[in-house]
């Protein structure tokens, strides 16, 4: 997930969109009731393609830079917690939940990670270190590997709160 790139998302939509979510599932907003407002990638088409991925069930991972979150001041996800993935116009589309995460360096991501995440961070993440000022290394960077079910909209969900 990024924030670094251009896309601005729409956080009123996302509210709309929360509140329709928390009236439909208020035990899981009861027990973790922050969410983030974000998208796959760092350019409209990227985050677009992944994001049809995550709404088709073939993504059910992520991973990001921990110095991404450092940069931007956000908080490493934890398991529970909610995230409203946008668009590449920065329309929400999904709500994601958490369910399993862990820190590593690349080469800790095991072949079914691989399968579940659906896409190769090589080049994106030497772009993304490289718009923080700083060069990406395979050995030393620490990741936040991430998988999630979709929580919303109703036609998308995994289930399983």
């Amino acid at each position: 997930m990024s924030t670094i790139s251009p896309i601005v998302v729409d956080t009123a939509a996302a509210a709309r969109m929360w509140q329709q979510y928390a009236d439909a599932h208020p035990d899981a907003v009861a027990a973790c009731p922050e969410y983030t407002v974000e998208h796959f990638g760092d350019s409209e088409r990227l985050a677009d393609e992944l994001l049809a991925h995550v709404l088709e069930g073939e993504k059910r991972a992520t991973s990001s830079l921990v110095a991404e979150y450092i940069a931007e001041g956000q908080p490493l996800p934890r398991i529970g917690s909610h995230w409203i993935a946008c668009d590449g116009r920065g329309a929400p589309r999904a709500i994601l939940r958490t369910t399993e995460m862990r820190l590593g360096v690349f080469e800790s991501a095991d072949a079914r990670f691989a399968f579940d995440e659906g896409e190769e961070h090589r080049r994106y993440w030497t772009r993304i270190s490289a718009a923080l000022g700083r060069e990406w290394s395979e050995k030393d960077d620490e990741i936040v590997f991430e998988r999630f079910t979709v929580a919303w909209p109703p036609e998308h969900r995994d289930g399983g709160h």
